[in-house]
């Protein structure tokens, strides 16, 4: 089973972390012992088959209908036809 993903902060140290969480689960530092807090959830939501967060700098335009798709997918999850490779013009 997958849990979404958050990003949560240590309140002492403004330290953020990426987790895939639990709801029912308290989440605390491993260094200070402080309870994390959550600052938001980490877009894609599951079932994506995309690990990256909705980024500037992981996101590219499918070459067929010119909408965002992470990087590390293949093909485009809005019109489903395969994306050019990286880096090819």
């Amino acid at each position: 089973m997958s849990f979404p993903r958050y990003r949560m902060r240590t309140p002492s140290t403004g330290r953020e972390i990426i987790i895939e969480g639990d709801p029912d689960e308290v989440y605390v530092d491993r260094d200070t012992g402080e309870e994390l807090d959550v600052v938001g959830m980490v877009l894609p939501l599951p079932p994506s088959k995309s690990k990256l967060p909705w980024a500037v700098e992981n996101l590219r335009f499918c070459n067929w209908c010119d909408q965002l798709a992470q990087r590390d997918l293949n093909d485009c999850p809005t019109c489903g036809r395969r994306m050019a490779p990286l880096g090819a013009a």
